[in-house]
């Protein structure tokens, strides 16, 4: 790539908002050359993908644990173009552990998707044998239901009646929750569909987890904003924005809350949905569709952060069935010496775990109290009854809930509830009427965020491909229309067969 211009000479762009989506976009457009400004209110860059000081512990740890998935093609490459690829951990194996303490593994076979996956399912002794049989001829219909005329269903009027009640609370709730972090009375069959075929069964390195090895905070603080700087871009921490500036209805700059104002030929907003009304001067506001944007409904996610003197488990996470805790993170495991040490890649091939059913999870435990600290983190998404009941309640019961699954002696330390109201947007049939696209009918003014059109939910991969959706618009408006979303993994061809 060619020097950039003088910056007097360059397009310049303002981006509001160091979420990730926002960083995104600054990425893409200060790597094309374009003189980029990203403005963040806070001191710390991430939006609700950040990371907050334990006030006990001292710790940096992640408000919420974020994974990605093998799917995810454009969070993975904005990892490999920040430089922090490295920092994330490929896992090749899950762990389900039902209400009994059995664990089951779920892992990929040798083979084409979506035959990969099929001996995990069928070797999930947690499901009747009657629902595993059925399992392909339910997700078949899914993939053809959740592109036609049903897509815009509920999900659990559909699920009736096809599963068993025993299979839709062991198997269809713990991945449409997780990856959704919504109920499933309030979620559409395109967004389950989505969740399935692009997450498990079009490409066999699609539904592989990725997990980082160090907070958020750092995966900024010490790659992201000094890639950016390196290509140019002014990084502002602490630079809150008052309102979007216009002249001639067209927009031309912002002002900052200190009162200086900052010239632009464009602004990307990159905020949350509720904001970009709070920014845009009155003349502006008709030609948005705010009114779609306030009626677009939000799901809380809330993590128990807890730390131990002794490790309750060698696992690095585990999926938890018939409990409140839904998905836990051993973060001592994941960071540490023992952790896992396969780097992040946007593509190539890696060795195929092995599928089998255990017994209780394989335990290296001292017999003692080994004179440190083992931090764990337990996330609950839509957690809405689990918010109303009370933190204090909530760490009890799942701390209880973890040292009665894993019974070794160990002394709670500390322990917190971080609960994120707003967490992730309801996919909720109506959904995608309601959410604009990034490029807008006023001049020079652009939305990102995963609350746009990017046909994702409400995850990190939604939140780049907003960035780099609002990046193209920006490219486009000034003459230099340029593809920068990263395509999708290719499906395999019985995948596309299977599931057109």
């Amino acid at each position: 790539m060619s020097a950039p211009a003088p910056a007097a000479d360059r397009r310049r762009v303002i981006v509001v908002g160091g979420g990730l989506a926002g960083l995104a976009a600054a990425e893409a457009l200060a790597t094309r050359g374009l003189a980029v400004t990203l403005l963040e209110a806070r001191p710390r860059f991430g939006g609700r993908a950040a990371s907050s000081v334990d006030r006990k512990t001292g710790e940096t740890v992640d408000n919420c644990q974020h994974v990605a998935m093998g799917c995810c093609t454009n969070f993975l490459a904005f990892c490999e173009r920040t430089g922090i690829a490295d920092d994330f951990v490929a896992e090749d194996e899950l762990t389900w552990i039902d209400g009994e303490g059995r664990a089951y593994r779920q892992a990929a076979h040798a083979g084409t998707a979506p035959l990969h996956l099929a001996g995990s399912f069928a070797a999930f002794g947690f499901l009747p044998l009657a629902d595993r049989l059925r399992l392909p001829f339910v997700l078949r219909r899914l993939a053809a239901d959740g592109t036609g005329d049903k897509a815009d269903d509920p999900f659990d009027a559909w699920i009736a009646g096809r599963q068993s009640e025993t299979a839709v609370a062991r198997f269809w709730n713990p991945v449409l929750v997780s990856a959704l972090s919504e109920s499933l009375d309030r979620i559409t069959l395109r967004y389950a569909r989505q969740v399935f075929v692009e997450g498990f069964l079009r490409h066999r390195d699609a539904w592989r987890v990725y997990v980082p090895t160090k907070p958020f905070d750092a995966l900024y603080r010490d790659g992201v904003v000094p890639a950016l700087a390196r290509h140019g871009c002014d990084v502002r921490a602490g630079a809150g924005v008052d309102a979007v500036t216009a002249t001639d209805d067209r927009v031309d700059g912002v002002r900052l809350r200190d009162g200086s104002t900052l010239p632009a030929d464009d602004v990307v907003l990159a905020v949350p949905a509720p904001r970009v009304a709070d920014l845009l001067p009155s003349e502006l506001s008709d030609a948005l569709p705010l009114d779609r944007l306030a009626a677009i409904e939000h799901a809380p996610i809330s993590s128990v952060h807890l730390v131990y003197d002794r490790p309750l488990t060698d696992l690095r996470h585990a999926v938890l069935l018939d409990r409140t805790s839904q998905w836990v993170f051993n973060h001592t495991a994941i960071s540490g010496p023992n952790g896992p040490h396969q780097p992040c890649r946007v593509s190539g091939e890696e060795p195929n775990g092995e599928t089998r059913v255990t017994g209780p999870p394989t335990q290296r435990q001292p017999q003692g109290h080994d004179g440190g600290s083992h931090a764990y983190q337990v996330v609950i998404s839509a957690s809405r009854a689990e918010r109303d009941a009370g933190n204090a309640a909530l760490i009890d019961e799942v701390s209880e809930e973890l040292t009665t699954l894993w019974p070794v002696g160990a002394n709670r330390l500390a322990g917190r509830v971080v609960t994120e109201p707003r967490a992730v947007f309801s996919v909720t049939p109506g959904i995608d009427r309601l959410r604009p696209p990034q490029a807008t009918d006023v001049p020079g003014l652009t939305l990102a965020g995963d609350w746009t059109a990017t046909g994702w939910p409400a995850t990190m991969e939604g939140s780049v491909r907003s960035g780099y959706l609002a990046a193209e618009a920006v490219l486009a408006r000034a003459g230099r229309p340029e593809h920068v979303v990263a395509p999708d993994l290719p499906a395999s061809p019985l995948s596309r067969w299977l599931f057109p």
